[in-house]
């Protein structure tokens, strides 16, 4: 057997690990192989997906990034009067926007080199046309929003000068603003409009807002694809919903009578140092308005320079005791009932003493022998006192009613009062005889109007209108029907009380110096104690004059009222009736009504003394005569 070699000292002998044993370098490069092949399959089968199957949706996804939605607004409707003349309309106007991103980027070409100048360059000119300057406009240019409004209202004219300037980031806005042709003119009855935060027009006041539904219309939108500096690309507009306009709203208003009547009011007004006046013109026969002017008035386009209580009509929206033109109610209502006649006698004492009061006329005088239509003519609280107060309280207040107090016009003006008519049931000692000449009801300038109409329409109320009609832009407008009348007194009744009427013009009334020359006039002056709510007493007088022309064939009602004229002893006559006669001058005028050729009957105002206590006599010891 041989023999076995001996191990050298210090030699290993290096053995060869197999392949499999874990941790092996071989294994871990294999691994990491596989691992790195499974990552790179998936990220390759999610290319595959979304290039494969959902390129649309990440197409679409991207696009959408790209899409504006953009409103646009409808033109609102147009105001008319009833010759065709711009009251309102809507101009169009630019909202210029920003985006703060891109206009960085802005360059011009200076001395023949191309210069990145920057928001600092846009700024210097951009500021001169948007009325700003430089540094005022720069921090709106500043920042990183893609989208800030920089100005508004601005005219197109202008924005086509900046578009040319080719600033990237500047872009614009339809929008519209409202006009007013007429101005202070026409402003309590057109009204105004305001913006809201979407830039559209709401009416706030006046015909704006009691036909916003005809005006406004109905907006549309319009998507576009912007470029990357947020300007719209032209030819990738897609379409929308198309705006659908506003209607035109035509008024009866004649625009010429209306400036005529306000200039005059606003005139008085400031003279007289009134707080306000207002006239009115309304057709005898339809009840159409002619002119409705309101003084203090405003101007539509700057409303928060006006004051609160100068933002509306103050025609259709003020309420005040009519005073001496409320007589012609009371009368009415005795005629018709067959209690007195024009010739009826009535002894008018200096005093006379009723429930808890003691009344007087306006001046002291001796007893008097009128008739009712010198009662009427010379206006004395007492011989109305004496003549009507036969009527039975709850007849009385049907007829107050009939005449349309109590219930506003039919007109639908906004915030337009019902006025004040007190149930006779419960009428105080004293109302019961003080609503007779005036006060203790209360109306307003159109109710007044509407009671002149009435007589002058022989009986029949014509409610007061004030739309024409409506129709699409470009149209002729469509009329809207006549409402139907309602008969408040007799044909009878309306001629008599006309004709006392024209004895307050003629020789011995109120209001002799209220002349037409070849026209015959039937009115009546007024003068009221005027309350006043925030002092919850009364201060100061509401003067007025309402009439009618011509007095046998009538054509036209004009009221003329003024409220707290700084004055002493002020009259309907002296301060309101120079106003009646010219806006009544004008509108004969204007609408060429000729003179009717006829002479007034000149009823009697006195009667002989030697008939009191008689039968027709109405005295204190015998009211019904």
């Amino acid at each position: 057997m041989a023999a076995t070699a001996p191990r050298t000292p210090g030699r290993i002998r290096l053995r060869r690990k197999r392949a499999g044993v874990v941790g092996h370098p071989l294994r871990r490069a294999r691994g990491l192989y596989l691992s790195a092949l499974f990552i790179f399959t998936i990220f390759a089968a999610q290319l595959v997906r979304v290039q494969a199957f959902d390129a649309a949706s990440v197409q679409q996804a991207a696009l959408d990034k790209r899409l504006q939605t953009v409103v646009v607004p409808a033109v609102r409707g147009r105001i008319l009067d009833a010759k065709g003349q711009v009251l309102a309309a809507s101009v169009e106007r630019r909202i210029v926007t920003v985006n703060q991103n891109a206009v960085k980027e802005y360059t011009r070409t200076i001395d023949k080199k191309l210069v990145k100048v920057g928001v600092v360059g846009a700024a210097q000119r951009l500021a001169p046309l948007l009325g700003t300057t430089p540094e005022a406009l720069l921090p709106d240019l500043l920042g990183t929003s893609y989208y800030r409004i920089i100005a508004r209202n601005v005219a197109p004219t202008v924005w086509r000068e900046i578009e040319g300037m080719g600033i990237p980031g500047i872009a614009s806005e339809v929008t519209y603003q409202r006009d007013y042709p007429a101005g202070e003119t026409s402003a309590p009855i057109v009204g105004f409009v305001t913006s809201s935060e979407a830039d559209t027009l709401k009416g706030n006041a006046g015909i704006e807002q009691m036909t916003e539904k005809q005006l406004a219309g109905t907006p549309g939108s319009v998507v576009y694809e912007q470029a990357r500096d947020g300007k719209e690309i032209p030819w990738a507009v897609r379409p929308g919903v198309e705006a659908v306009d506003g209607l035109d709203v035509t008024l009866t208003i004649d625009s010429d009578l209306q400036w005529t009547a306000q200039h005059l009011i606003a005139e008085q007004v400031a003279k007289t140092g009134s707080i306000s006046g207002y006239v009115v013109v309304m057709e005898a026969k339809t009840g159409k308005l002619r002119a409705v002017a309101s003084a203090p008035s405003f101007d539509p386009t700057q409303v928060g320079k006006a004051k609160a209580s100068q933002l509306r009509s103050a025609a259709f929206q003020d309420l005040y005791e009519p005073g001496s033109t409320a007589k012609v109610m009371s009368m009415a209502a005795a005629l018709e009932e067959g209690l007195v006649t024009p010739a009826t006698g009535v002894v008018v004492p200096n005093r006379l003493r009723r429930a808890d009061r003691t009344f007087k006329d306006f001046a002291d005088h001796p007893t008097q022998n009128l008739t009712v239509a010198g009662v009427l003519a010379k206006s004395s609280n007492i011989g109305t006192i004496l003549s009507t107060e036969a009527v039975p309280p709850a007849t009385m207040e049907r007829y107050y009613r009939a005449f349309g107090l109590g219930s506003p016009s039919a007109v639908g003006f906004p915030a337009e009062p019902t006025g004040g008519v007190t149930p006779a049931a419960q009428l105080s000692g004293s109302q019961r005889y003080t609503q007779l000449f005036g006060q203790g009801i209360s109306l307003s300038a159109i109710q007044a109007t509407s009671v002149f109409q009435t007589i002058a329409n022989k009986g029949v109320r014509m409610p007061a209108t004030l739309i024409e009609g409506t129709s699409e832009p470009g149209r002729p407008v469509a009329p809207q029907a006549l409402p139907e009348g309602q008969r408040v007194v007799s044909e009878k009744t309306a001629t008599e009380l006309s004709q006392m009427l024209e004895g307050v013009t003629g020789t011995g009334g109120t209001a002799t110096k209220v002349v037409i020359p070849g026209y015959r006039v039937a009115g009546k002056t007024g003068t009221a104690y005027r309350y006043e709510d925030r002092l919850a007493d009364y201060s100061g007088y509401t003067t007025s004059f309402i009439g009618f022309a011509p007095a046998d064939d009538p054509q036209f009602v004009v009221a003329v009222t003024l409220q707290k004229p700084a004055l002493d002893n002020p009259s309907g006559s002296g301060l309101c009736g120079p106003i009646f006669t010219e806006v009544m001058s004008y509108a004969l005028q204007s609408y060429q009504v000729p003179p009717t050729g006829t002479t007034a009957p000149g009823l009697p105002l006195t009667f002989d003394g030697s008939t009191q206590g008689a039968a027709g006599v109405i005295s204190d010891s015998k009211p019904n005569g």
